[in-house]
């Protein structure tokens, strides 16, 4: 067994860690908000009007993303389902808010370069997961994001060695649901309560105390504004901060 430290704080017997992706393991803020804007932009040209307040319910805020909002910490089904809300304001059917709203997100996605280089990893992050796995722990991401480009990350960055179980939510439910945590520790075959859940936002907070992890490790490096994470058992604000001993 393992103890993780970070800060003062300890946790023992741990066997697996399982991390966020976007502002924890990926620089992802510049690229979502690029993308909220293009999704907004799209929808505004078929629904004039509906472009502010989109962007506002995307967290999007000049040139800032609210790493609180719905493009930082929502999957795609959820910005989607809010995006046709917007869109059904104005008159039109649930039916054809959803088609407008999907058509848009289709359109608005890169098609000249895949996501993972437009989302650098942090510096610190591949070392701290070999450090990890040099323990003999076991990894997993675990990400609002799809499962494609989960993977996608993983093997850009050549982390497919160490990670073992990479997820992402491509369907509901969504975090912090505890059966997504419960999910990946069937796929570890660890139990909930020896795995920490490192992680940028609330939900990832709220995931792991539902699931009854060992805890959550919240991460400050992620984004440009403050976040609120003190239910989060330890705050780490570099990866160096993340210690591993032996128990």
């Amino acid at each position: 067994m393992i103890t993780i430290r970070c800060g003062e704080h300890s946790f023992p017997n741990i066997r697996a860690v399982v991390f966020d992706k976007d502002g924890t393991l990926a620089d992802s803020g510049v690229f979502l908000r690029q993308l909220g804007q293009r999704r907004a932009r799209l929808i505004d040209a078929k629904v004039p009007g509906v472009d502010q307040p989109l962007l506002l319910a995307f967290g999007i805020e000049g040139t800032g993303l609210n790493p609180a909002g719905l493009m930082a910490t929502g999957t795609r089904q959820e910005n989607e389902i809010a995006a046709a809300a917007y869109i059904a304001e104005t008159g039109r059917s649930w039916t054809e808010s959803m088609a407008i709203a999907q058509s848009a997100f289709a359109e608005a996605e890169p098609s000249n370069q895949p996501k993972a280089p437009q989302t650098p990893i942090f510096k610190g992050a591949s070392d701290l997961i070999q450090t990890l796995k040099t323990n003999s722990l076991k990894l997993g991401i675990l990400s609002s994001d799809t499962t494609a480009h989960v993977a996608e990350f993983v093997q850009y960055y050549e982390l497919g060695s160490a990670i073992d179980v990479a997820m992402g939510t491509d369907l509901p439910p969504a975090k912090p649901d505890p059966t997504l945590l419960h999910h990946i520790s069937q796929k570890l075959d660890v139990s909930p309560d020896s795995i920490l859940v490192v992680g940028d936002s609330t939900v990832d907070v709220q995931m792991a105390h539902q699931a009854g992890a060992a805890g959550c490790i919240g991460v400050t490096w992620g984004w440009s504004s403050p976040l609120d994470l003190a239910d989060a058992e330890a705050i780490a604000h570099q990866f160096s901060d993340i210690q591993v001993a032996h128990s």
